[in-house]
């Protein structure tokens, strides 16, 4: 990572840290993964070869721009949905301070009516960190869009944990996904799609 990117990643942590401890109000609120989540999210992009990211929540941008920084090293893209006006153009200020907002596609508008206008299999890996309320209403599109073989990865697992449960148990009685929670940061629940099997040749 280069130092300009790097350097905004803590620019944007404390911020985000100081921001959320004096807002009460959610709308405001940043909401940031943390640090190693980011981290994660870095290294799953690269060792899936996920070259077509999709992020649906995208706040000030913090998530994003790790997952465009690993996006680029492998030749992939990401794009990102948010519904806030104000978080977008947040986000798209820090886009254009990072250096790599080439590598990045800003969406606003709301993630079930972008869901439900994509085909099937566009993308390698998805990111869920929005509002876990609507992710079992969004599971069947979640699952089309996303290629055999793809990752879903939603944060909060362990701190909302609760919150989560109605989706995590539609991901768990779908025999089409291997899952997973993984102790970092706030949890992250991560789901794998069957790859298609191929037709054997007769002997």
């Amino acid at each position: 990572m280069n130092k300009t990117l790097d350097a905004l990643l803590r620019e944007l942590e404390e911020f985000g840290s100081h921001n959320d401890a004096v807002n009460t109000e959610r709308p405001r609120r940043m909401l940031n993964i943390t640090r190693d989540t980011g981290e994660f999210l870095s290294v799953l992009v690269r060792a899936t070869n996920a070259k077509r990211v999709l992020e649906i929540g995208t706040s000030n941008g913090y998530s994003t721009l790790w997952l465009a920084q690993a996006a680029i090293a492998i030749g992939g893209h990401v794009t990102t949905i948010e519904r806030s006006d104000f978080k977008q153009k947040l986000a798209a200020n820090n886009f254009e301070r990072s250096g790599i907002a080439h590598a990045i596609t800003q969406v606003q508008g709301d993630a079930a009516d972008f869901l439900n206008a994509h085909p099937d299999a566009s993308y390698d890996l998805i990111f869920l960190d929005s509002e876990r309320a609507e992710y079992p209403a969004w599971q069947a599109h979640l699952k089309r869009i996303l290629n055999a073989g793809g990752l879903l990865v939603v944060d909060n697992a362990t701190s909302h944990a609760s919150e989560m449960a109605p989706f995590v148990a539609l991901i768990s009685a779908d025999n089409d996904f291997s899952h997973c929670t993984v102790p970092v940061g706030n949890g992250e629940f991560l789901a794998t799609r069957a790859m298609r099997s191929r037709p054997t040749n007769p002997a």
